[in-house]
Parts: structure tokens; sequence; C-alpha cells
């Protein structure tokens, strides 16, 4: 079947879910509906990337972390990237004044964060409007997204975030708990570990039964149909976010105050902001810090005294396994034991393994055979 065909079917599927009556007796064929559909936009999706030519944003990602920054045009991104870093990111008072992508790298707790100050997205763009698939492209590689708003306009926020989700970018989620183990027969097989309120299992079968014919398949939380799709689909991102109100200077307290609670009630965490006279950055930095679930670590050598000013940037939950394989390929084969000073240990100097969880600000040695 060639683009068109399948983009013809993508409407017509598309119009039959428009046109159909949401209720108990259609939510099935709706599912069956929408879980064909995802299929149909990523066999499309995949055509048209093995047959795309032309250049793209060329970004290495350098760093602890790569952030991006997004909003609609004009709206002080530039501004932002130019207080936060040493990128030097053109601002002016005009629509698309950045036309490629620009990056800086912020410097805070002893991180190394990459911020990409991107193109402005604008409505289309998961659709290729505005150089929206190469924005979207640049966005599934990144580490966390900040949206930015204008206090004096209407903020676009869920029109942007619907473009993300759109391209498959999934936001303040996590992957489904959902394990799908194919067999060779026996049909589609369904276990839940608990009770399904969103779909029962036979929406489950009628979802799973575009995407394979012989499964066992597991469903370990209260997921919706869309979240199902997502797990056949398998293409799909997932992004910490939070939201910046830029020139908050601009507007009454009270009227910052009702946009703030507007965006909070829609389950966003939001900060205010003036890019261009400084204030809030500060909260920003540190957000952003959190937000990427760091924290720091001060390396101890035997015989030798703490250094403070590098710390190491792991990220929460992190063991010691993982610092020996950042210090040097061998020393998790010739590692001994470590200490640990700090909110870690359960006293001081405690001696712990390589499974140890660290926490941030914590004192480590490692000692290792010579």
């Amino acid at each position: 079947m060639d683009i068109s065909a399948i983009e013809k079917q993508i409407k017509d599927i598309e119009d039959e879910i428009f046109n159909t009556q949401k209720n108990k007796a259609t939510e099935h064929h709706i599912g069956k509906l929408k879980a064909k559909l995802a299929r149909l936009k990523s066999d499309i999706e995949k055509r048209k990337s093995s047959g795309a030519k032309g250049k793209g944003f060329a970004i290495k990602k350098s760093g602890d972390a790569t952030v991006a920054l997004i909003g609609f045009p004009s709206i002080g991104k530039s501004t932002l990237i130019n207080r936060l870093t040493s990128a030097k990111s053109r601002v002016g008072s005009y629509d698309f004044t950045t036309v490629d992508v620009i990056p800086g790298m912020l410097k805070h707790n002893g991180a190394d964060i990459q911020i990409l100050d991107l193109p402005g997205l604008i409505t289309g763009a998961s659709k290729g409007k505005g150089r929206g698939k190469e924005i979207l492209s640049a966005i599934r590689n990144v580490d966390l997204v900040l949206f930015m708003i204008d206090a004096q306009h209407k903020d676009h926020l869920e029109l942007m975030a619907n473009e993300l989700n759109n391209a498959g970018i999934r936001l303040n989620q996590k992957p489904p708990d959902v394990v799908v183990k194919k067999t060779g027969q026996g049909g589609i097989n369904v276990t839940s570990t608990m009770k399904l309120s969103h779909m029962d299992k036979d929406m489950v079968k009628l979802i799973a039964s575009e995407y394979v014919t012989n499964a066992d398949i597991i469903v370990r939380e209260d997921i919706t149909e869309d979240q199902l799709i997502d797990v056949f689909v398998q293409n799909r991102i997932y992004v910490p976010a939070f939201v910046i109100i830029n020139k908050a200077d601009l507007i009454s307290d009270f009227e910052l105050d009702k946009k703030i609670r507007y965006i909070t009630q829609k389950g966003w965490e939001v900060l205010s902001i003036s890019a261009m006279k400084k204030h809030g950055l500060d909260e920003l930095k540190g957000k952003i810090f959190s937000k990427l679930n760091f924290i720091r670590i001060y390396l101890k050598p035997v015989g030798k005294q703490v250094d403070y000013n590098e710390p190491m940037i792991l990220k929460k939950g992190d063991t010691i396994e993982i610092v020996c394989k950042r210090l040097h390929r061998d020393f998790k084969d010739k590692f001994r034991y470590a200490s640990v000073s700090g909110p870690s240990a359960k006293h001081d100097i405690q001696k712990v393994g390589l499974e140890h969880v660290l926490k941030d600000q914590d004192i480590l040695t490692i000692v290792i055979t010579r």
C-alpha cells in the first residue's frame, strides 16, 4: 500500500472516530479504531523517515544533560539562554529570530547542563509545519523540556504539549508497566495484577490484536487505552517537563497568580521569571537541576582531602557500581569496598558495597586492589 492510500485510510479512521458517539456500547469499537490509527501513523512515519532527504538540525550533545527550551516565536527564549549560558542567540522583537538550534552551557551546582534554544514551535509542527519535524526530532533526544510562555499573551501551552504528544513525546509520564511476551500459538492471553478502571480485558485483546497474533500480556498497573497503544507502538519517548512564565514583571501580581493557578490546575509545575530583568533565574537553575534528578557526589581519594570543587554528577538511584564504571573500566573488577559519609550513610564513614545507593552530597572513598 502506498503512502497516499495509507493517508486516506488514516483520514477515514479519524473521521469515523470523530463521528462515532462515545458510550459504553461503542468504547470497544473506538478502542480498536484508535489502535489501528496509531499503527498506520507509525507505519507512514517510518516510510517517510526512511525516504527523507535533506539536512536536519546537527546537534552534538554534551555536558551532564541536555534541556530543550521551546515556545512560540518571540517570547524571550533567546534572551533567557543568553542569561543562563554563554550562548550568543540572536534577540529580536519579531517572529522567528532563531532559525537554527543555538546551544549554550549552564553551569550549576557542579553540573554542566546543555540548553538548546530551538526555533519557535508552532501549531502543526508535528505535521512538519515551520520546520516542526526537525524541532520535534531534536526534542526526542533531550533529558528535560522547558515550555516558555508569555505572561502578557495566550499561553499556547496546550497547543505545544499537544504537538509533542502527537509526535510520540510523553511528558511527565513513565512507560506503562505492561509485559508483552509473543508466543507461537494460543492467541492473546491477558492477565492483570490489579483492577482496570479504564478498560476491560476484552479491550486489551482488541487493541493488542492490531499488533500481535499470539502473546501473553501482563498489565501491572491501571492504564488507559492510549497508554496500552503506546506499549505496542514502541517509539514513544518519556521526558520530564515544566513551565516558565516569562515577562512576569509586565503584569500585575493578581494576574500572575491567576495564570499560575490556572496552569497548576492543569497538572503542570510552573515558575515565573523575567529573563530581561534577570528575576527568578536562580530559582529556575535550581529547578532544572532538581528535575534532572541530579545528585552530587564528592570524591575523597585514599589519604587525600575531599574535592568539593568538582563533584561527580549522578542521577538519583545510582549506586557505587555506577561510580566505579565512571572512574575507570577496571574499578569494578578491582573493587574491595567503599566508605561513605553523608545522607546515604547509616553512620559516619560507613563501609558499603557496589550495590549501595548514593544520595546528594555524599562523600565517597573507593578502595581497590592494587
